[in-house]
């Protein structure tokens, strides 16, 4: 089991199982909530059925009169729609002479002044307010009151709309009576609100009704008769914040009014257009058998897919463990082809450490040589006089001791400048910053680098800041001494100092040689020198700008170079704020 093609396939045929369970119970809860859907668009469907035949109802006065529309009603939802009596007579039958006979059971009754509660919902009166009887305004009245409310909406330029109350009487929304006095210019709307004849008609004939129902309540109950300016809409056929049998009166008698206006209560039958019941959705387990089979069949493929994909995952893998193993054994070359994707780009990054390494070891055994080189000629000719002396083929007189004196110190700088380079790469360079200013710095280091040959000047600005003083004039001090050995007798090394925006810089300038642009990105590395010809004694170990470097980073600065071959040289230190 420590194969990772095995752990991949097994791992994918697991995810397979899991996933066809998964599906199978998303399919039954899917199918479960495909059939409430139905159900319920097939419930807001019979709503939206009765909904519209109460209003047919209420606006005929016969189901006679209404065949036509229900005819439309039965083919805009493609449906059956049949009414009966309460005898069972057929009224209306949308179905035709070869259709099924109807159902036992009808699906709702119709009855526009007993209005269906649970069909319904939130309805403030059995009575559907689309019955108005005899409050139906004439088409004389309609007109009128719509020219009136015409002008009052192009006068207030349109902040209004018109409302049309059952009874088609129009009113401006948001406005009541005397409310139009606040556009002086605009005609008066109190027209809007005054009760028509036909109106004035039928709440007289609403209100004996009323009042001859209370007449036969008990004594105790008592409303006041209609006088005065009689109210608009229906506020004047309810009865709010009274008895129950005062507002049962009021519904007695709408109804009693109403009732030759509407049509007749009926029975309601919804079938299909054939007349047949709906199709009920099969959910027995009689393909059971087949949904295994299809599971079985999709498990397999998935385990194929999976081998086939560990295979090709695996493959790139296993070169890069064979890879790794020639690395360890010390082989550089050795490079990895891993395709795309993610294992392409692990194999980008291993052919990268590769070459990195193989750099690296190329660094080691360049540094090795240059190292031994740089040792051998002082330690030859410390060993060749020591021989010849001690043979008796030299005196040992102060030139001597002073020649020899002068390659030990060679030998020292050598083994200190490798020591320096040995902490900076380990991180232990250690450093010891004070608050300074930084322009002693540079006067010290200009004094003590002054030469006869080469015009050695400072040009400061005080600038102080924290930072340990003899670090950074070795570092200082690399750069001055590299400027005035490649500076030709009467040149001028000029070492600036000046605060550019928040950081402090010091500048090193020549009119020496200068360093041909291919040369310049290799300036900072180790025993590099712009002269091949040259010596340790000439032109110095190549350790020193390596130094410098590393003593800027460490101070958190940053060193570089510009230069033009034949014209000089400038290099830049900058420092953060203290």
């Amino acid at each position: 089991m420590k194969s990772l093609l095995v752990r991949f396939f097994l791992f994918s045929l697991v995810i397979a199982a899991c996933s066809i369970a998964v599906t199978a119970w998303l399919a039954s809860q899917a199918t479960t909530g495909a059939i409430r859907q139905e159900q319920g668009d097939a419930l807001r469907t019979d709503a939206e059925i009765y909904d519209k035949l109460l209003g047919i109802a209420a606006t005929h006065r016969t189901w006679v009169e209404a065949k036509s529309d229900v005819d439309g009603l039965a083919r805009e939802h493609g449906r059956r729609l049949a009414l009966t009596d309460r005898g069972g007579k057929t009224l209306i039958d949308t179905g035709t002479a070869g259709s099924p006979p109807l159902p036992i059971t009808p699906k709702v009754s119709i009855d526009a002044l007993n209005v269906d509660s649970v069909l319904k919902p939130g309805a403030t009166s059995k009575i559907d307010p689309r019955a108005v009887g005899p409050f139906r305004l004439t088409d004389e009245e309609y007109a009128k009151m719509r020219t009136v409310a015409d002008r009052l909406l192009n006068c207030s330029r349109g902040n209004f709309s018109i409302v049309e109350s059952p009874n088609r009487r129009l009113r401006v929304s948001t406005l009541r009576l005397g409310e139009t006095s606040q556009w002086p210019d605009c005609p008066s709307g109190d027209e809007l609100y005054a009760v028509t004849y036909t109106e004035s008609l039928a709440y007289t004939d609403l209100h004996t009704l009323f009042e001859g129902c209370m007449a036969r309540l008990p004594g105790r109950y008592y409303v006041k008769p209609l006088t005065g300016p009689i109210p608009l809409d229906w506020e004047v056929t309810t009865v709010q914040y009274s008895d129950p049998p005062v507002v049962e009166c009021m519904e007695s008698a709408r109804r009693e009014q109403l009732r030759p206006f509407v049509a007749e209560y009926a029975h309601l039958y919804i079938t299909e257009p054939t007349g047949g019941q709906p199709q009920a959705i099969d959910l027995s387990t009689t393909g059971t058998n087949r949904i295994i089979l299809v599971a079985l069949g999709i498990l397999a493929i998935a385990g194929f897919a999976s081998w086939a994909t560990a295979t090709q995952l695996v493959r790139p893998i296993r070169a890069l463990t064979a890879a790794t193993k020639r690395t360890a054994e010390g082989d550089r070359t050795a490079r990895v082809d891993g395709g795309a994707g993610e294992i392409g780009e692990l194999a980008k990054s291993f052919n990268a450490m590769s070459e990195k390494l193989a750099e690296t070891e190329r660094q080691r055994q360049a540094m090795v040589s240059d190292v031994a080189h740089e040792l051998r000629t002082p330690l030859g000719n410390i060993t060749g006089w020591l021989e010849a002396t001690q043979d008796g083929l030299a005196e040992p007189d102060p030139h001597l001791v002073g020649m020899l004196l002068e390659e030990s110190l060679l030998l020292q700088r050598l083994v200190d400048d490798l020591h320096d380079l040995a902490q900076a790469d380990a991180g232990t360079l250690r450093l010891h910053p004070e608050p300074i200013a930084l322009d002693d710095v540079v006067d010290q280091v200009v004094n003590a680098q002054q030469n006869r040959e080469v015009l050695l000047r400072a040009e400061t600005t005080p600038v102080h800041l924290t930072a340990d003083p003899v670090r950074l004039r070795q570092a200082l001090g690399n750069l001055v001494a590299n400027a005035v050995r490649y500076t030709p007798p009467g040149g001028e090394v000029v070492v600036k100092l000046f605060q550019w925006q928040d950081r402090a810089i010091l500048e090193v300038s020549d009119t020496g040689t200068g360093i041909a642009p291919e040369d310049v990105p290799h300036v900072f590395d180790r025993f590099w020198r712009a002269d091949k010809s040259r010596s340790r004694r000439t032109g110095g170990s190549g350790l020193g700008l390596a130094i410098t470097r590393h003593l800027v980073e460490a101070h958190g600065g940053t060193v570089s170079v510009t230069s033009t071959l034949g014209e000089g040289s400038t290099f830049r230190i900058s420092l953060p704020p203290a």
